[in-house]
Order: C-alpha cells, then structure tokens, then sequence
C-alpha cells in the first residue's frame, strides 16, 4: 500500500514556508528521540548479555537503520514518516535477563522479530492477531516489564547517593518547568556526576573505546530465546510503537504507507541484529515533533524534518561508544536512574491503560504481577507468560462490570 495523504490546502499559510523550521525540527526530534531513552537501550542490551562494546555497536546500529529507513521512507513518500528504536522492547530485556545462548541467543531473538515485522508488511493477517489482542492485557504485560527499570532509582540511591540524588533533582524540577528535556538534563547532570567522581577516585577513562567500532556477533538458535524474546519483544513493538505510531501520523491527516513501513523496519532490524539491533519500529510519540504544524505550516514540507531527523540519528549514533564509555565509569546504579525517569511516564500511561476497563481489569491485572514477577519458566521469560496468563484469565472468568 502507498497511500499518502496531507492535510487541505487550506492548512497552508499563503507565504511559502522557510527550510529552516523543518530542519531545526528534525534536529529536535532525533535529539529527543535518543536522549530520552537511549539509556533504557544500553540497560535492556547490558541485561541480556551484551558486553560495554556490544551494546554501543547495538546503539550505533540502531541509530544507522533507523536513520536510512526515515530518509528511504520520508524521500520516497514526501510525508514526514520518522522511526524509532523499541524503547518497551528495550525495557522487556531488562526484566527478561539471560536467556538460553546468552548474548548470541539474544541476537538470534532479535533476528526473529525483524523476520515476524517483515512478515506483517506481506501477510495482513499477522497484523490483524496483534491488534486482536486486548490493549488492557498488551499494556498489562508492557507495564509489568517496565516495573524493575522504574524501581531502579529508588534502588540506587542505596548505593550511589551523591551522584543519584542530584539526578532525581533535576529531572523532578524540569518536568515542571521544561518536560521535554527533562531526561536530556538529567543525564547531563549523570555526566557531570560521573565526571566528578572519575576525578575524585582518580579513574582511568579508556579513551580508545569512544571510537564508535560495530562488534558482530554470530547468532544461535535457541527456541527458549525465540519464545521468551522474539515473540514479546516482537507483540510490545507492534502494539506499543508500530500501531500508536500509525494513529499519530493519522491526527495530522497522514496515512502511513504500513507495507513498505513494515518491510524497511523489517529488514532493517534483520540486518542490525547481529550488531547488537534489538528492533526498529515507527515512532509514536516523537512522531508528532515531525508532522505536526510547529515543524512547518505546509503540511508538504513536513517531511523535510523527517529526513532531518533521520540524518541526524546518523550523526548521533557515532557518539554511542562514547556514553557507553562514560557509563561504564559512572557510579553503580547511574545508568539505571536515568532509564527508570525516562520510563516513569510510559509506566503510568500504561497501567492507566490496563485498569481502565472493569472487565478486564482481572485479567490484566493478573498479567501485571506476573511480568512484574520476572519468573522464568522452562527457560522463557516471565512476559510470555505474563500475556499466556492474562489470556487465560480473560477466557475463563466472566467479564466484570
């Protein structure tokens, strides 16, 4: 399907429209875009094997295939499609852990979701089973995987106080006053913190590993890791990334090409996988910094940010061994703060989500506890089970009202 429609020309203003506000936006869709969950990428990555280098080659290569696929997508259609990595997805890592084949099984899960988004590009019937299952379940599961990394500042500050709580600060101050760069300002202060205490312990900081370098790694089959990774990591992205991301670009009168959107991230997640890619996906919040009127009043030069935004992901993933680098020196627990703020919201979004309906409030509340549980049976992770149970519960007892 290439349907592509734009907002009437009514919507545009009678002076013609500048470059420079569809390119200035682009640049803060891609900056908003990394920095508000970048941190959750490396903690989900670190969580299921990967090593410090692993999981920047995975950030690098996240931001190389969906940088292309924005640029391929946006030039092609002249609609201002924009991607992402699967931030819940990222976050269903932390709460899945080792897998069977550790960090090669791991890759080899990543491989299979790619396969399962290209397969729904070409088959509309997969499509369809994901979008069948109910969201109270669906958010149920995303917002009991998200429990451990939201904890997780709570936790540090047991451990690294002086650093953490100034963090906490200054996330909490700005989400007053200036929301959107509210993680952006808490990871510098991380930085900053960090640096401090590098000086202070007199730390060696190996400078040879902020050269971005792409670690490949060989991936073996293990059907655990296929049904604890892939089919989760696979459900979370569809129904929290690819189907928001498809309403949203729908509000400003967009229609997203689904077929070619899913066949490039498809593709694109394949090939990042033995880099460390875990999944690539069409954005959903950060999508509307991309199409609405505040990145151009022509609706037709919108996807001028778009491809702004993609080149820019370009730029900044050669930066991703660098704060992997700096991480690895921060006091324990930094990482872990800054992923658990930046999720704090999308926790809250989806447990709202999950018990908003009476009838399935149960059910949903049952796949809660048990993602948030992080139980592994039979060597699967705790979110597959988590959506069987919830399932199951919404089948057998009668609807409550």
């Amino acid at each position: 399907m290439s349907q592509v429609s734009t907002s009437s020309s009514s919507d545009v203003t009678e002076k013609p429209a500048g470059i420079g506000q569809p390119l200035g936006a682009g640049a803060v869709t891609a900056l908003v875009g990394f920095t508000s969950s970048f941190a959750v990428v490396l903690s989900g990555l670190r969580a299921v094997g990967a090593s410090p280098a692993q999981a920047a080659s995975g950030l690098l290569v996240l931001c190389f295939t969906q940088g292309i696929g924005i640029l391929l997508l946006s030039f092609r259609y002249r609609i201002p499609i924009t991607l992402a990595w699967s931030t819940p997805g990222a976050a269903l890592l932390v709460s899945t852990g080792l897998v069977a084949g550790g960090w090669p099984g791991a890759v080899a899960a990543f491989a299979v979701t790619g396969v399962l988004i290209f397969v729904t590009g070409l088959w509309q019937r997969l499509g369809s089973l994901v979008a069948a299952i109910p969201v109270p379940i669906a958010q149920a599961m995303l917002a009991g995987v998200l429990v451990p990394l939201c904890l997780a500042p709570v936790q540090a500050l047991r451990t690294s106080p002086a650093v953490v709580v100034p963090v906490i600060v200054v996330w909490l101050v700005l989400q007053r006053y200036a929301p959107k760069w509210a993680v952006l300002v808490a990871f510098a202060t991380a930085a900053v913190g960090t640096g401090i205490d590098i000086v202070v312990a007199d730390r060696h900081l190996d400078l040879s590993a902020m050269i971005p370098t792409v670690e490949l790694t060989a991936p073996q089959w293990h059907w655990q890791a296929i049904i604890g990774i892939a089919v989760p990591l696979y459900i979370v992205t569809m129904a929290s990334q690819n189907i928001p991301g498809v309403a949203v670009m729908r509000s400003f009168d967009y229609q997203v090409p689904w077929r070619p959107a899913m066949l490039v991230t498809g593709i694109g997640t394949v090939l990042g996988a033995p880099a460390g890619g875990h999944a690539i996906n069409l954005a959903a919040i950060s999508a509307a910094l991309a199409a609405a009127p505040s990145a151009s009043p022509d609706p037709k030069r919108r996807w001028i940010a778009a491809a702004t935004a993609g080149a820019s992901y370009l730029v900044l993933g050669l930066a991703s061994a660098a704060l992997v680098t700096l991480i690895a020196a921060a006091p324990a627990g930094t990482l872990e703060t800054v992923a658990g703020l930046a999720l704090l919201a999308t926790l809250a979004a989806s447990l709202s989500a999950a018990l908003t309906d009476p009838g399935d409030r149960l059910a949903a509340l049952v796949t809660f506890l048990v993602a948030a549980s992080g139980t592994t049976l039979l060597g699967i992770g705790g979110a597959f089970w988590a959506l069987l149970a919830g399932l199951i519960v919404r089948r057998i007892l009668p609807a409550q009202k």
